[in-house]
């Protein structure tokens, strides 16, 4: 949205002081018998220009500086000119192109400007010396006079662009701050969440523990009692093939509590990213072999080595991907995936997976990475949790970004050389 410019004070000192220079005679001579009308007509134009020239500037942004200095130029030249010419008093209105291109462009471009008003100022010269001889005097004076323009435009220029050098440097800084206090928030959520992680992961370490036992004894007098009633009671044969069943069901959720709460032990080597996220990709469309996704691959050339645990880092990429293929379901639809490095504060890679699925809502991005939060019908929520431990314990980030009905994008980050952290 454009700034609108209201007529305002300085609008006002304007016209004050272009009323007065209307109405005073040049110095010298008498007042004037009659009202020169051309003069006041060039002095509302000056005045115009100067009132209008913010938004003169906002019509022609790309040229309007240029066309700016040019009337200037001209409108003081037609003062000068019928005010006396070469004689004029009025001939230090060109102070006014000059400061204005002092305040528009750089010393070179203020220098060219310069000399331009005073080739026009001097011009005025030429049409005097049919009647007028110029003496070493006058000479000394037309050029006492064009240094002193010089010097007012290379001590505004230079006024000029100390305070935009100012203004650019509180820029950057306020773009560090402001980069400074979006990772600081990054840092904090990470930090919350690593808590939220680390107590849960002890209260179902515990739980998982708690309830192996049991269901081993279960386990264990379903499958004794399915050999004592084999052929004599078939129902209660039945009955016990489903306990078996439904706690090796048990037994599988129990194992995958554990994976959540055990620190893992990295095995830590040198690893080339992308033949570790062809082998997740192959996984994802083995489980979903007639999904119409299509997956468009991205892998810079130039990735370093990571030192990483292959196969956990495998397992993170293989349940993003199978993510992306759930998400998107029969319909399909594509998975782009892709590897850069990252040269900025922290050296590493970042991986990116972005769906075209149906998205994730705002409320729950925070969320996703939660144990035991899922959406799924028949899922548990530990798989992204396990994912988000797994580059934790990496040193690593990972983030999420989605618009509802764009798909979702996951981003990882893992350092380059960098010790991970692994648990004792």
């Amino acid at each position: 949205m454009k700034q609108r410019h209201s007529f305002a004070w300085m609008d006002l000192l304007w016209v004050f002081f272009l009323v007065g220079l209307a109405a005073l005679p040049p110095s010298g001579q008498a007042p004037e018998p009659e009202p020169e009308f051309h003069k006041y007509l060039i002095l509302f134009a000056i005045g115009l220009l100067q009132i209008f020239e913010h938004r003169f500037l906002e019509s022609l942004p790309k040229r309007g500086r240029l066309y700016i200095v040019l009337l200037k130029i001209c409108l003081g030249s037609l003062l000068v000119d019928h005010t006396g010419g070469i004689d004029s008093s009025y001939y230090l209105i060109y102070f006014l192109p000059v400061v204005t291109a002092a305040m528009y462009f750089d010393v070179w471009a203020t220098l060219a400007w310069t000399i331009l008003t005073c080739v026009t100022y001097w011009s005025f010269v030429i049409w005097k010396l049919t009647e007028y001889e110029l003496t070493g005097e006058g000479a000394a004076e037309l050029a006492i006079r064009n240094l002193f323009f010089f010097l007012a435009a290379l001590i505004v220029n230079r006024f000029v662009t100390e305070n935009r050098r100012q203004a650019e440097r509180y820029r950057q800084l306020a773009e560090t701050l402001a980069e400074t206090n979006r990772q600081l928030e990054q840092a904090q959520e990470e930090a919350r969440r690593s808590e939220r992680l680390a107590a849960l992961g002890q209260l179902s370490g515990g739980l998982a523990h708690e309830l192996r036992n049991p269901l081993a004894v279960i386990k264990g007098s379903a499958e004794t009692l399915m050999r004592k009633v084999a052929d004599s009671d078939s129902i209660t044969t039945e009955l016990a093939g489903y306990i078996s069943s439904e706690v090796n069901r048990m037994n599988a959720l129990v194992t995958r509590f554990l994976d959540f709460a055990r620190p893992h032990h990295l095995e830590q080597h040198e690893e080339q990213l992308p033949p570790l996220i062809e082998r997740s990709l192959k996984a994802a469309r083995d489980r979903w072999p007639d999904a119409k996704v299509e997956v468009e691959r991205n892998f810079a050339p130039d990735l370093p080595k990571i030192m990483l645990d292959a196969d956990l880092m495998e397992r993170v990429f293989t349940n993003l991907a199978l993510n992306a293929y759930e998400a998107m379901g029969r319909e399909g639809g594509t998975l782009r995936v892709e590897a850069m490095p990252v040269t900025e504060s922290r050296r590493g890679v970042k991986i990116i997976f972005q769906d075209t699925g149906p998205g994730i809502p705002a409320e729950l991005r925070e969320q996703i990475f939660n144990p035991f939060f899922t959406t799924k019908e028949t899922g548990v929520g530990l798989g992204l949790s396990i994912v988000s431990k797994i580059i934790d314990d990496h040193r690593g980030s990972i983030h999420v970004t989605s618009e509802p009905g764009k798909g979702a994008c996951f981003q990882i980050f893992l350092p380059e050389h960098e010790e991970a952290n692994p648990a004792a």
